[in-house]
């Protein structure tokens, strides 16, 4: 696949890394041409202006700050349409440095916010609970990732490249669950930043499927 990865962190670099082991053409950008081209160089992808990234893209994904997100779609051109009828990845966490609570409005999801700001395009919440070097690290066990979008299509395609990097995808629902997704993350910061490991403050519950 063609996706376009808008943002050139470390999370970017990991997923832009992984999926070019899995054979798919990546393209990243970012506001930083400069950082842009350090993590194509570090990927294998290839780094183009914001505007191009989109283009022809099958798949995009969302990895910067919170506080950047709207910015860095409008660079894009998200507002007017770029993305629409495009799986949009949101892996972003509007949560408190080191406390772990959400910043968005109560009841209100960061991956509803971004589906605001671009319009028709199909988002998927996922990829936002595991550090960036689990995605580099293709010898390591599957892990589960939990994901939730209104498109079934966008979530197969993202289903897909969650395979592809040695994830499990669970879908959970629509987006309307995003608010939980990203409450669980809160949950896990928060932990970690008081120096307990999450996994041990969650039940190990057979599944009712006995998978």
């Amino acid at each position: 696949m063609r996706i376009g990865i808008l943002g050139t962190g470390t999370l970017a670099t990991a997923l832009a890394t992984g999926w070019t082991r899995a054979g798919h053409d990546i393209t990243i950008g970012g506001r930083s041409p400069e950082r842009a081209e350090v993590a194509a160089k570090a990927s294998g992808a290839h780094a183009r202006p914001l505007p191009e990234v989109a283009a022809d893209a099958d798949v995009v994904l969302l990895s910067v700050r919170w506080e950047g997100v709207a910015d860095i779609l409008a660079a894009a051109g998200a507002p007017g349409g770029s993305l629409a009828g495009k799986p949009l990845i949101d892996p972003t966490n509007a949560v408190e440095h080191g406390v772990g609570v959400l910043r968005t409005e109560a009841g209100r999801a960061a991956a509803q916010h971004v589906a605001e700001l671009a319009p028709g395009a199909h988002v998927v919440k996922a990829l936002h609970l595991f550090p960036s070097t689990r995605w580099t690290a293709p010898e390591s066990p599957p892990v589960t990732v939990a994901m939730c979008g209104d498109d079934r299509r966008a979530l197969e395609t993202v289903g897909s490249l969650v395979r592809d990097i040695g994830g499990v995808p669970a879908v959970v629902g629509g987006l309307d669950r995003a608010r939980q997704l990203e409450e669980v993350a809160g949950f896990v910061i928060a932990l970690a930043f008081a120096g307990v490991d999450p996994q041990s403050a969650i039940p190990a519950v057979p599944s009712p499927r006995g998978e």
